[in-house]
């Protein structure tokens, strides 16, 4: 997996560095330049984001497990951090967000088996967040062509999320487990094998309340409509004029793009193609459309690095407690 993403990841720069090259690198910087000071805000416009995300992934533990909302948002932002800033094709964020609930005190198999479903209703609220792109470039009347192959191509994702939600319930970790064992003769299988079969029966029971899995895609797709302010600032700051529908279009279908790009480590190059693309039928130039990708990455510079130190003060304080006095 690990050599997947990194040849996803050297993928994705050559796209990215190509595309700079095309429109000019000096260029597209004076368009950031030109934007001043205010491009900082970005990340702080789309901050707020995480407490939907946070509530929705809550949603995904028994009610009397529920981590706190400030551990839910921690966990988010963590998982954010390292499958953005490492090449881990985006599951060693949802890892690592398993196991802070369970540093906290939580049950591990709970906790692993609420990733699992949360990352699965991530998966249905690109698609219910992609659908409201295309409809908005219906409502547009700017490329019919594009709307039906976007709708083709969400239908499809729609049927591998659902194949992928009934192996879940068939027990995929207990499946996996009993390949392993017969692969692998170890005493200590035995113990990894009860507890895939607990976190399977975990999974089970989750998806058993149908509202509780549907309130938390619309609160997923919530936090990703949230995001759409930290697009109109940045479109606001490059001058670019969009309006509150354009806004929305434009970032629905550059988000889910990158987001079924997940291969490629932070959508290097996939996102900025996807902004020139879409940005072209709202009558945005390439130059300024590659320059409004790159602004949204300002977070990537801010937010992203800050949470691998507290990822790396959290693992750091935990060996030392560890450690004989």
């Amino acid at each position: 997996m690990k050599r997947i993403a990194l040849i996803g990841l050297f993928i994705g720069l050559f796209i990215f560095i190509c595309l700079l090259i095309w429109q000019g690198v000096l260029d597209v910087l004076k368009l950031l330049l030109a934007s001043g000071w205010g491009l900082l805000w970005l990340p702080v416009v789309w901050v707020p984001c995480f407490i939907p995300f946070a509530q929705s992934w809550r949603w995904c533990f028994p009610p009397d497990q529920k981590p706190r909302l400030p551990q839910a948002v921690l966990g988010i932002w963590l998982c954010r951090s390292i499958n953005t800033m490492l090449p881990v094709a985006t599951i060693g964020g949802e890892i690592v967000k398993a196991r802070l609930i369970a540093l906290g005190g939580g049950n591990a198999n709970t906790a692993t088996a609420s990733v699992v479903v949360d990352k699965t209703i991530q998966a249905c609220a690109v698609v219910v967040w992609g659908l409201i792109g295309v409809a908005l470039l219906v409502y547009q009347e700017a490329d019919n062509n594009l709307a039906m192959l976007a709708t083709t191509g969400f239908i499809i994702i729609s049927v591998a999320v659902t194949v992928f939600i009934y192996i879940q319930k068939a027990g995929i970790f207990g499946f996996l487990t009993k390949v392993g064992g017969s692969l692998i003769k170890t005493d200590s299988w035995a113990g990894l094998s009860q507890n895939a079969k607990i976190v399977d029966e975990n999974i089970r029971i989750i998806y058993q309340n149908k509202q509780r899995i549907l309130f938390a895609t619309a609160l997923k797709t919530t936090g990703f409509i949230v995001q759409t302010g930290e697009l109109w600032l940045a479109c606001y700051l490059l001058g670019i004029p969009l309006n509150l529908v354009e806004a929305l279009l434009l970032k629905s279908l550059t988000s889910t793009i990158s987001d079924v790009a997940f291969i490629i480590p932070n959508a290097y190059g996939i996102q900025e193609g996807a902004y020139m693309m879409v940005g072209a039928l709202l009558g945005i130039k390439p130059d300024l459309a590659l320059a409004l990708s790159l602004a949204i990455r300002v977070r990537e510079f801010t937010i992203d690095p800050a949470g691998l130190l507290v990822w790396h003060q959290i693992e750091t304080r935990r060996l030392l407690q560890r450690q004989p006095s």
